[in-house]
């Protein structure tokens, strides 16, 4: 071999070896033990043994025949391994749906099965002329089915990438890299200059790599969404009905809310529990902030206000109810009543009227 050709050698051959070894790791490691993770662990493998076959095939044409079996029979759970890995990804399932595992099931022993009836080595012209053209429609199949399944970002990607986040571009990556493998191999079966058949190698060495480092980056193979972090636990119904009911006398007995000053902890004081208490029982009891909580207060005083004693302005009511300015005051009037103050005074008098 000249230089060339054993660099050549070298990286696809390295690319296979690590593909085979990234691929036992995600598919044992319980780091990152997930469906995704599995079913990328798998892809890795039979694109690992598919590449390897070429890799030997390419720099010895006298390769034996069950190697050329192995990696057709590879070749056959590439395209399944792709769509639910990246179905796996996007829906997050605890497990492996029954559903996959009869249609992974089906798919392997078809590929078993007719290897064991008719082998390589006593049918050659049965997988060059029949099983070829099965399994390479199997792929393309699985290849188009995968990338309507993740359209969306594919979209997104040639219009606006900075929108993808780094789980989304690692099966961005898996997939286009999967897409250039089967091209080159697609275009080298056709019949087309022999040296592509080394694309899909190549290309694999080359989505490995960069796959490799978006997993030490620690990268996750699933979008994280907020279900996914554990729900903060909330105050015992309980105790969360007495706290509010002592809140609310507070405020309404002691006219709290007209103090433009308050804070959380000078309330959480006057019912004896802790800013952090009073903080879980509103946002996670009461499904409110503390803002939202105290604005209600001051706005239905203030339509009181604007009901009972219309010769006051509408700025004097936003002090008198605790609102340090004007604005702040119509900017909440609106929040909470979705109206201006002017508005709802004419709304009162033609009802009035």
């Amino acid at each position: 071999m000249n230089l060339g050709q054993q660099i050549l050698f070298l990286v696809s051959a390295l690319g296979a070896c690590n593909g085979i070894l990234l691929g036992i790791y995600l598919f044992r490691t319980k780091k990152q033990r997930s469906v995704a993770a599995v079913l990328l662990g798998i892809l890795l493998l039979a694109l690992s043994i598919r590449v390897g076959k070429s890799v030997l095939l390419f720099f010895n044409p006298q390769l034996s025949r069950i190697i050329l079996q192995i990696g057709l029979t590879a070749c056959f759970l590439i395209g399944p391994s792709l769509y639910y890995f990246l179905k796996s990804a996007i829906t997050k399932p605890v497990k492996i749906p029954a559903m996959w595992k009869w249609v992974w099931g089906a798919q392997l022993g078809i590929i078993l099965v007719a290897g064991f009836i008719a082998p390589y080595k006593v049918n050659p012209w049965i997988w060059n002329k029949v099983f070829v053209f099965i399994v390479y429609g199997q792929w393309a199949a699985y290849v188009v089915a995968s990338g309507f399944l993740i359209r969306n970002y594919l979209k997104a990607l040639f219009t606006d990438a900075s929108a993808l986040n780094n789980t989304e571009k690692l099966w961005l990556l898996v997939y286009l890299g999967n897409c250039v493998i089967f091209l080159g191999y697609l275009v080298s079966w056709i019949g087309i200059v022999n040296v592509i058949y080394m694309t899909g190698p190549i290309s694999f060495s080359f989505m490995l790599y960069i796959t490799m480092g978006f997993i030490m980056y620690g990268t996750s193979f699933e979008n994280e969404t907020p279900q996914d972090k554990p729900e903060r636990k909330r105050i015992a119904e309980g105790s969360a009905q007495l706290w509010t009911e002592k809140l609310e006398k507070a405020v309404q007995e002691n006219d709290l809310y007209k103090n433009p000053n308050l804070k959380l902890n000078d309330l959480a004081q006057q019912i004896n529990i802790s800013g952090h208490q009073l903080s879980q029982l509103l946002n996670d009891n009461l499904g409110k902030s503390f803002s939202t909580f105290i604005n209600e207060y001051r706005i239905n005083e203030a339509c009181k206000l604007i009901e009972s004693s219309r010769h006051l302005t509408f700025e004097a009511i936003g002090y008198d109810v605790g609102y340090n300015s004007k604005s702040t005051f119509y900017a909440a009037f609106r929040k909470i009543k979705g109206t201006t103050p002017a508005l709802y005074k004419e709304q009162l008098e033609k009802i009035t009227s």
